[in-house]
This record gives structure tokens, sequence and C-alpha cells, in this order.
């Protein structure tokens, strides 16, 4: 279907001139994702405050079969809420579906709207004397629609699940305009299917998620985190199984970082240096929350580097002293992945394995890769607890950027194949989108893909739902 200016009009008459964008100028945010690898173009982008204009919305887009692409915080990093060139697919920007309209901290839960921002769903949790413990490196601008519909990890999976394990039921807008209410508040409902779980991590091409029941916690009593120096990543999984051993549910956090990356770090991020005297080669950050006391977590941190250290898998650590300490230590973490820009050209990587696969993983893909790119500079740094892996490769000092990143898709496929062969997963966080979709079919069997057209076509048979986008 053409977008055409009448259909333009019927479309902004459901949510008024003023939440129907067509000027170039407050179109062109929603265009461009992050890593500025996905442009597109749109003639329009709408932003419901309602789910029944979303239903309206989509009522109309399904009779007029005009292509809708659903769009969140655009913190994606595959593409997936990103138009493509042509013009003929609209935006809905759930920006405006912004409420949160319940919290319960006897029943730990709270029903929240797509359009909030993650960190106001975990600063409303913290007041209520409860956590939110999903934490990304974007939370102060991805939404908690875009989290369950691409079903973002994170930093706590270790402890808490992706965001799949952090929801309990959803409110969903179908193709056709129908609303799926399915806001279930208990954690035990056996009553067939569980529909949400069809929709969380679909990336919109099923419908569009306008609200949520999310799982609430305890607030921690006492944290403790440690920034430690080791030699090798086969030193940090023996390290990851001590600290498991010792602290089990509190272990909340335990990141891989290497040397490299941790200079990227403190060379291109305001305020970040490295805590330790000397260079190592690899680094872990742990990170405890106990249900107890601070000094509990002092004890437990403690307890783990002194056993560490008399076996030999530490060279040297330091245990944050304040919270302003525990957040810098994060903040070094959490600076990678944007200190790599500077450095010229990077070719992303979002791999999951076995967590036990991880050194040899890392040992096989960087041979591999320096194989094929001399110099190359690999920054492989993650969430070791859940084995995945940003296995990110910079390109060599003084490369060519162009003919540098015109062998992503060449490395990719190296990668990725490695990946394969230690029964991995070529998309651990970020999804699918239109990055990884036609690695998707060399990775999921004929009959799961088979499977997933069936239920995209049961769902969606005009196609109308982010096409172009997973399958």
């Amino acid at each position: 279907m053409t977008l055409t200016p009448e259909l333009i009009e019927r479309f902004t008459a459901i949510v008024g001139e003023a939440n129907a964008l067509r000027e170039a100028q407050d179109i062109a945010p929603f265009l461009l994702e992050p890593r500025e690898k996905f442009g597109g173009a749109t003639r329009l982008v709408l932003r419901p405050a309602t789910v029944k204009e979303v239903s309206q919305i989509l009522k109309l887009a399904n009779e007029t079969t005009t292509p809708i692409v659903p769009q969140g915080g655009n913190t994606g990093l595959v593409g997936g809420q990103i138009p493509d060139s042509t013009g003929s697919q609209v935006i809905l920007s759930l920006g405006r579906l912004n409420r949160i309209r319940s919290i319960d901290p006897a029943g730990n839960l709270a029903v929240v709207e797509a359009g909030v921002i993650l960190q106001k769903l975990q600063e409303a949790a913290a007041d209520a004397g409860r956590l939110f413990p999903l934490s990304l490196g974007s939370e102060g601008s991805c939404q908690i629609g875009g989290n369950l519909s691409s079903n973002a990890g994170g930093t706590a999976v270790l402890a808490y699940g992706n965001t799949r394990e952090l929801c309990l039921g959803l409110e969903v807008v179908l193709p056709n305009g129908e609303v799926l209410n399915d806001l279930r508040r208990v954690k035990k409902d056996n009553t067939g299917y569980d529909l949400k779980d069809v929709f969380i991590g679909a990336e919109g091409t099923l419908g569009i998620i306008t609200a949520a029941v999310m799982k609430l916690y305890p607030l921690p009593k006492g944290k403790g985190v440690a920034y430690a120096g080791l030699a090798s990543p086969e030193a940090a999984l023996q390290l990851l199984s001590l600290a498991q051993d010792h602290a089990g549910p509190s272990l909340t956090g335990f990141e891989l970082m290497p040397r490299i990356g941790v200079e990227f770090s403190v060379r291109h991020t305001e305020g970040v240096r490295d805590p330790l005297q000397e260079p190592h080669d690899w680094y872990v950050l742990i990170d405890i929350s106990s249900s107890r006391s601070a000094g509990d977590a002092r004890e437990t941190i403690e307890a783990i580097l002194t056993e560490a250290f008399e076996a030999g898998l530490v060279e040297d650590a330091t245990i944050a002293e304040s919270t302003a300490q525990e957040k810098s230590f994060w903040h070094m973490r959490e600076a990678m992945s944007h200190a790599q820009k500077p450095e010229g050209g990077s070719i992303k990587h979002d791999i999951s394995v076995p967590v036990a696969s991880i050194p040899a993983f890392i040992a096989e893909a960087d041979a591999a890769v320096l194989e094929m790119i001399p110099g190359a500079r690999i920054v492989s740094f993650g969430h070791m607890g859940d084995g995945n892996l940003h296995y990110n490769i910079s390109q060599p000092v003084g490369a060519d950027k162009d003919a540098f990143l015109a062998r992503w898709p060449e490395v990719n496929k190296r990668v990725h194949d490695i990946v394969r062969s230690c029964h991995g997963s070529i998309s651990a966080e970020h999804g699918i989108g239109q990055l990884k979709r036609e690695e998707l079919a060399l990775t999921k069997s004929p009959v799961a893909l088979d499977l997933m057209r069936r239920i995209k076509l049961a769902f969606d048979p005009a196609g109308i739902m982010n096409p172009g986008k997973v399958i």
C-alpha cells in the first residue's frame, strides 16, 4: 500500500497533529540507530498515548496493508527498530505510553506501560523499597517495551535472568487491532499456552507490547564490588566457580574484561581510571548483593579473594570502599562499548557459549581473527557468569576504516562458525533485527524456522508488523 497523503491524514487523525511527525527534522532522530549501521526513511512517525490509539493505528494499517515499525527508545543495535529506505513504512513510537500504572511491594510486581524508561522503573521500585534488577548501559533511554521485545539481558542475568524471566504478563495489541489483555499478576498459572513468551523476543514482528507486569525483588541490604587482575580467561573461569561456591545466589555480577578494553575505557572516558597499580592481561568485576547486611557482603567478597589469592588465580585486586567507588568500577566496564568508537572501525559480535567453553572460544576465535586481519585489536568482554561475550574487533592501528568494516560479513561468519561449534548462540541479548536475519537460517534448524514462519503467518497474515526483521 502506498502511503498517500489521504492515508497519512487518516493515521494523523488518530493521534492528533502534534503527535504525527512529518517534517524531516522531527523524523530524523527516529531513522538512525546508535551504531549508525542502519538508516531508513519514513514519511510519518506516530506517537500514540493510549492503548486505544495503538489499536486504531494497527486496525487501519491492517486494513490498508501499511507496514508498521514499532520503536521504543531507539537503543537497539541490530536495526530492528529502523524502517527500510522506501519511505512506505510508518514508525510507531511508544514513548508516550509511559505510565507506571501500579507498584505492589507486597506482591513484588509493577504494572508498567511500554514507553516507561528502564531507569524510571528502577527508581520507582527503589522508592517503594524494591529492586528491579534489569540493568543495561542504555538504561537512561531504553524502554521496557523494547527490553521485552528484544528480551534484553544486561549485567544481572547471572542472578535474575533475562527480561523474559522478569515478566509475569503482557498487554499486546495484535496486528488486526485486537487487544490481548494477559496482565497476569501471579507466578503460578497453568491455564494453557503462556502467550506472553510468543511476544517477548519477537522484536515487534507479531504485535505491539503496550504494558507488562514485571517482577520486583527485595532491595539488597549490602553490596560488595571487587575488581581483580588475573592472567587468563581460564583463571577467570576458576574464579567464577569459586565465587559461586562462596556466594551462591548473592553473586549478582561477574564481568570479564581484557587489558585492551580497560585501556580504551581509560583513554576515552572522562573520570575513568584503572583501580590497580600494575597492568594485567585480564580483569574481572565481581558484584555481591547480600540480603543480610553490608558486613555480610564484605565478608563474602573478602573470602572469595582470599581463597583466590591462595590458589594463585588472582594477581591483584581491590574492593570498593564506597558506593561512589562501586559505581566507578562499573562505569569502567559500561564505558567499554563506547570507548571503542574513537579507535576507529569495530566489527561487533554479541554471542553466548556455555560458560565452561569461554576460554576455548576466546583462544580459537582470537587465532582465527588474527589470521584474517593481522594487527586487529580484539576487545572480548562481557557477562562471563552467563556465557555472554561482546566479542568486538577494533581495526589495526592506521588501517583504512572502510576497508576494515567491509570485512564485517566475512569476519562474522568465521566467528559465528566457532560459536556454533561450541553449541552457542550468535545473538545473546541484542536480537536478530536486520543485522543477523540471514545468519539465523544457519543457526536454527529447518523445523524451528518453519515453526517461526507459521507463527508469523498466523498472527500477522497481512505481513504489516516490522517487515524484513528476524525472518
